[in-house]
């Protein structure tokens, strides 16, 4: 009869696993009109929905802000990887999103040799 309790609570703990599973889906990545995603969302989202139109992995985000429209951000991606690396291609792009996070468009602003410094850029935009 020990065997029988023993199986009724497994099933018991695996039923309130799969529930919790359930709750746990519905919620932190789905926004609302009223609910805005936090900063950090709002830069995951940006940098793999460009990834994903580009083809091309995001390196790093050099520019973030709220607008009265949404965001925008400022990416640099590696557009032509060579040897040495300091002779990669990178590229800035400025993207927009809006204020639930979905881009909604994206241009290219720059492109430079990953090893030099840019001279013409000081001190922002």
């Amino acid at each position: 009869m020990s065997n029988t309790d023993r199986t009724s609570h497994s099933q018991s703990s695996r039923k309130n696993r799969d529930d919790s599973t359930d709750n746990t889906e519905k919620s932190p990545t789905t926004t609302t009109a009223d609910d805005r995603p936090s900063p950090m969302e709002v830069l995951r989202q940006a940098r793999a929905q460009l990834a994903e139109l580009t083809g091309m992995t995001a390196e790093s985000v050099s520019s973030f802000e709220q607008t009265e429209d949404g965001w925008s951000l400022e990416v640099e991606v590696l557009e032509l990887e060579r040897v040495p690396d300091t002779m990669s291609l990178m590229a800035s792009y400025q993207v927009e999103l809006d204020p639930q996070g979905q881009l909604t468009g994206y241009r290219r602003i720059r492109r430079y040799e990953r090893g030099r410094a840019d001279a013409q850029r000081s001190g922002g935009r």
